[in-house]
C-alpha cells in the first residue's frame, strides 16, 4: 500500500470534513423542512372516498410531500404478530386471511407514494390489539394501560412489526382520542385516562419515541386531539415530561375542540418545546364538506375575524406562529377530504381543492401571503384573468362570512352542534336580549351575502362550462341551505318567545325553503347530495320531527 503524501493527506482529511459537514447540514435542512402532509378521512363504515387525492402523484402536483394514510389504511390492522406467537393469527385462519389481503393492499398503496417520492405516514388508534391476542394472553381488562407491562411489551412488539413488514413506512400518526373499530373486525381498541399526562399521555409517548424516533429513526406524529389539546396546564406538563427530538412532532387543530367556526384558536399552538404540526379540515364535516363555497385557508393563516378580539399577547393563527415561534413550526397537514359521518357526498372537488392547495402552498412558502398563494390559485388552476381574480376572491372571502353568521354567530352565541353532516338537528334559543337579537340579525347578513355569492359565481366568465355549472350551482346550494338555516333559527327564536303567528309564518317558509332546495340536483347536475329532514345520526334532536310537532300546537 502506498504511503500518503502530507499534502495528499490534509486533502483527503479536508474531503471527510466537507463530507461530514455536508451530511449534518443536510440533516438540519432536512429535519427544518416543514411537512406537507394531506389524508383522505373515508367515512368510516362506508366504501372510501373515490377522490383524486388517493393519488400520491395529484398531491404531489398540489405541493405535498408527504401522505397520511387513514386508520384503517395502517399497518396497525395488517401485521401478523408471529414475533409474539404465531397462534394469535394462525395461518389458515379467517382472521389471518383477512390480515393478508390487508397487507397487501397496503403495500400496494405504498409502493405508489414511493413512486412519487412522498413520505409516508400511517394513522393509528392507540391501544389496538387483535381480539385473539387480548383473549390468550387474558388482558380484557388491562390493555388499555401503556403502564401495565404486558401492554407495553404488546405495545413494542407491534411497532418493531409494522416497521419491519412495512420498511417503506416513514413514520406514524398516533391517536389515543377516540377509536374507531368499524373496519377493523378482528381487532380491539381501547385507552385508559386518555386525558392524564402522568397516567397515560406522558408513559405511552415515551415508548413510541423510544421505539420509532431512537430506537428506528423513524417519525412519531402524536394528536393531541382529546387528550392534551384544549388544557394548557396538560399540554406544558407533558411538553416538560418528554425530551424534544428530530423526529418528534406534535399535531394540533388549528382551532380548539372540533373543526367549528367560532371556536377559540388553539392556546397550546405555539407553546412549549416540540415542534407541531398543524391539522386542517379542507371539506369541513359540519359546513357542508365541498357541497357550497367555504373558504377557509384566509382564515387559518390569517385568523377568522371572529378572533380578532382575542388578546394581543395570544396567537390566534398560523402566520403569527410561524412568525413568533418559527422554531416550532413542523408544517401543516390537510384532511382534502372527509370526517364526519355520512353525507353530503361531492361529485366536484372544486372547493375543498382550493382550501388544500393554498394551505400546502402556503404551508412550504410561509415567507409569501395568503393572498399571493390564492391568486396563483385563481389563475394557475382555475384560469381565471384579470377582474376575474378578484370577484373570485370576493366570492371566497364572502363565503367565510357567510358560513359563521349562518350556522352560529360572529361571538359564538349557539350551540355549533345544531347542524352536522347531511342533518339539522332543533336549535337552542338564544339566551340574552342583545345575543339573541345579533345571533338573528346575522342569519339576515348569511343569506344577504349568500346572494351576493351567488351573483359573482355568475358574473364571473369561468374557464369552462362544467366549471362555471359547478361555482353557480354549489353558490345556489349555500343559499338555499342558509335560507333553510334562517328559518329554523327564527323559528325557534319565536317559539321560544310564544309567538304563534310568527311561528306559522315561519312554518309555511321552511315548507317552501325545502322544495326549492330539493330542486337543486334536476338544476345544477354536479351538486353534492341534499341535507335531509330525516337525518337523526348524532343529532338528538332533528329540527324536523319538531317542526312536525309545531304544526300540530300551532
Amino acid at each position: 500500500m502506498k504511503k500518503l503524501s502530507l499534502k495528499n493527506y490534509f486533502s483527503l482529511t479536508f474531503l471527510v470534513l466537507v463530507s461530514v459537514f455536508s451530511t449534518n447540514v443536510l440533516a438540519q435542512i432536512d429535519v427544518a423542512s416543514p411537512l406537507i402532509l394531506d389524508m383522505v378521512h373515508h367515512n368510516p363504515g362506508e366504501a372510501p372516498y373515490q377522490s383524486a387525492y388517493n393519488d400520491p402523484a395529484v398531491i404531489k402536483e398540489m405541493g405535498y410531500n408527504g401522505k397520511v394514510y387513514f386508520l384503517f389504511e395502517s399497518p396497525a390492522l395488517a401485521i401478523n404478530w408471529e414475533s409474539v406467537d404465531p397462534d394469535i393469527l394462525p395461518k389458515g385462519s379467517e382472521e389471518r386471511a383477512w390480515v393478508d389481503a390487508k397487507a397487501a393492499q397496503i403495500k400496494e398503496m405504498h409502493a405508489k407514494s414511493k413512486a412519487q417520492d412522498m413520505a409516508i405516514y400511517a394513522m393509528s388508534d392507540l391501544v389496538l390489539f387483535p381480539k385473539r391476542l387480548i383473549e390468550k394472553f387474558g388482558i380484557e381488562n388491562t390493555f388499555g394501560d401503556p403502564n401495565n407491562a404486558l401492554t407495553e411489551k404488546f405495545i413494542r412488539a407491534q411497532i418493531n412489526e409494522m416497521f419491519d413488514q412495512f420498511p417503506d413506512l416513514d413514520g406514524l400518526v398516533v391517536r389515543i382520542g377516540e377509536t374507531y373499530l368499524h373496519d377493523a373486525p378482528y381487532h380491539q381498541g381501547a385507552i385508559e385516562n386518555k386525558k392524564s399526562p402522568e397516567k397515560t399521555i406522558i408513559p405511552l409517548m415515551k415508548i413510541l419515541k423510544e421505539e420509532i424516533c431512537e430506537k428506528r429513526n423513524k417519525q412519531l406524529i402524536f394528536r393531541t386531539w382529546i387528550a392534551f389539546d384544549k388544557n394548557i396546564k396538560d399540554y406544558l406538563e407533558v411538553s416538560d415530561a418528554i425530551e424534544p427530538h428530530d423526529n418528534l412532532v406534535i399535531s394540533i387543530k388549528h382551532c380548539e375542540g372540533d373543526f367549528h367556526r367560532s371556536n377559540a384558536f388553539s392556546k397550546v399552538i405555539g407553546q412549549g418545546r416540540h415542534r407541531q404540526i398543524i391539522e386542517v379540515q379542507s371539506a369541513r364535516e359540519y359546513e357542508g364538506k365541498g357541497a357550497y363555497p367555504n373558504y377557509i385557508a384566509n382564515g387559518v393563516i390569517d385568523g377568522f375575524e371572529e378572533h380578532a378580539s382575542m388578546p394581543k399577547e395570544q396567537i390566534n393563527s398560523i402566520s403569527e406562529f410561524v412568525e413568533k415561534r418559527p422554531n416550532l413550526y413542523a408544517g401543516i397537514w390537510t384532511w382534502s377530504r372527509g370526517g364526519g359521518w355520512e353525507g353530503p357526498y361531492i361529485k366536484s372537488e372544486m372547493w375543498c381543492d382550493l382550501n388544500a392547495w393554498v394551505m400546502a402552498q402556503w404551508g412550504q412558502n410561509t415567507n409569501k401571503s395568503e393572498e399571493f398563494i390564492f391568486n396563483r390559485y385563481a389563475t394557475e388552476r382555475l384560469k381565471l384573468e384579470g377582474e376575474d381574480v378578484a370577484k373570485f376572491r370576493e366570492l371566497c372571502l364572502l363565503s367565510a362570512e357567510a358560513v359563521v353568521r349562518g350556522r352560529n354567530s360572529t361571538f359564538r352565541d349557539m350551540n355549533p352542534w345544531w347542524t352536522r353532516d347531511q342533518g339539522i338537528a332543533w336549535p337552542d334559543a338564544v339566551k340574552g336580549e342583545v345575543e339573541r337579537k345579533r345571533n338573528l340579525e346575522q342569519k339576515d347578513e348569511s343569506v344577504a351575502k349568500w346572494k351576493t355569492i351567488v351573483k359573482l359565481a355568475k358574473s364571473i366568465k369561468w374557464d369552462s362550462e362544467a366549471t362555471k355549472n359547478h361555482a353557480i350551482g354549489s353558490s345556489e346550494y349555500g343559499l338555499r341551505l342558509y335560507k333553510i338555516y334562517r328559518i329554523i333559527v327564527n323559528m325557534a327564536d319565536a317559539e321560544k318567545q310564544g309567538d304563534a303567528k310568527a311561528v306559522k309564518k315561519w312554518i309555511k317558509a321552511y315548507d317552501k325553503a325545502w322544495r326549492h332546495y330539493n330542486k337543486l340536483p334536476q338544476q345544477y347536475l354536479s351538486v353534492a347530495t341534499l341535507y335531509t329532514q330525516k337525518y337523526d345520526r348524532h343529532i338528538s334532536n332533528n329540527a324536523d320531527k319538531k317542526i312536525n310537532e309545531l304544526r300540530t300546537k300551532y
